[in-house]
């Protein structure tokens, strides 16, 4: 997991999608922002659901595995 988010876009990622969040155009994911702006993300078919989903995991995949190292880290002391 950890390779595959060293490997993406850098973050944070916003979901945009039309309608909700702005009028024209498509539904996008925005990588990066100032300097470490990527490429967007265009997104056809799946749903706003989805397509908010992995905008999201972006951010909550590298908070998940330093979750999962910390309660590691606490079993190890206590054993």
């Amino acid at each position: 997991m950890e390779a595959r988010v060293s490997a993406a876009q850098a973050g944070p990622w916003k979901s945009w999608v039309e309608g909700r969040d702005f009028l024209g155009g498509s539904n996008f994911i925005q990588t990066g922002q100032g300097r470490d702006r990527g490429e967007d993300i265009e997104m056809t078919g799946g749903t706003a659901a989805d397509q908010d989903f992995m905008a999201a995991a972006r951010q909550d995949v590298p908070r998940l595995i330093a979750e999962v190292r910390r309660v590691r880290a606490l079993l190890d002391r206590a054993n």
